[in-house]
């Protein structure tokens, strides 16, 4: 059962400003990756469900976050239909991302009070994923639907509209500033973030560096705007 309200969720992911993207298909690994972003300042994570029995790995990623990383909420991304959203829902996601909107996926997150993000590529897409209460729109694959110009123009209309972009994104002080100026509430970090190199290595502080250093980049252009 999810420990946070929709509220919180929501509220927490548009304060941090960032929402790291990973999938490992190695439980230690996985928790390792999450407990750097924890230490670099991260409360809240996506873990994808990309991999055969993700949802295992979910599960036990979620009895180390209440042990070791109490306040970090945690979320399933790559979700693609209801029974999914389901089960993740089942095992503790605090919140559900899909790569686009699926309306039977948003009515079984609506009956349990639980964010759903889905990915949109067009201002229809976002107006028809908050017309079914999603609050949160994930811009996807940001890099590839225009940019931060994509962001700027649809805030132009809907500028009620909270954006999280993903793809594309690098976790550079350059990159996130010009996300962040276009209008985006808040950016979500993948392989970028994540080298192959440090988890090979189990380089964890390089990664709690790289976090901190988005996170403080985040903020510096949230005073630009």
């Amino acid at each position: 059962m999810a420990r946070y309200s929709k509220l919180e969720v929501i509220q927490t992911m548009l304060d941090t400003g960032i929402v790291p993207v990973n999938y490992q298909d190695n439980p230690e690994d996985a928790m390792g990756v999450l407990k750097a972003c924890y230490l670099g300042g991260v409360r809240v994570f996506e873990f994808t469900n990309r991999g055969d029995f993700a949802h295992e790995i979910f599960g036990k990623l979620r009895a180390f976050v209440a042990e070791e990383c109490p306040d970090m909420i945690l979320g399933a991304g790559s979700v693609i239909d209801a029974p999914t959203a389901t089960l993740y829902m089942q095992l503790g996601a605090d919140f559900i991302v899909g790569p686009y909107f699926n309306i039977e996926v948003s009515r079984v997150c609506n009956r349990r009070l639980i964010p759903y993000i889905p990915g949109c590529g067009s201002v229809t897409e976002i107006g028809n994923a908050q017309e079914s209460g999603c609050d949160v729109c994930k811009v996807f694959p940001a890099g590839n639907v225009g940019g931060p110009s994509f962001v700027k123009n649809v805030k132009a209309p809907l500028p009620w509209s909270r954006l999280m972009v993903t793809g594309g994104v690098e976790p550079t002080e350059e990159s996130i500033t010009a996300w962040i100026r276009a209008g985006a509430s808040c950016i979500g970090l993948g392989s970028k973030l994540f080298p192959d190199k440090y988890i090979k290595a189990q380089a964890w502080n390089e990664i709690s560096d790289l976090c901190r250093k988005a996170l403080e980049a985040v903020q510096n252009a949230r005073k630009l705007k």
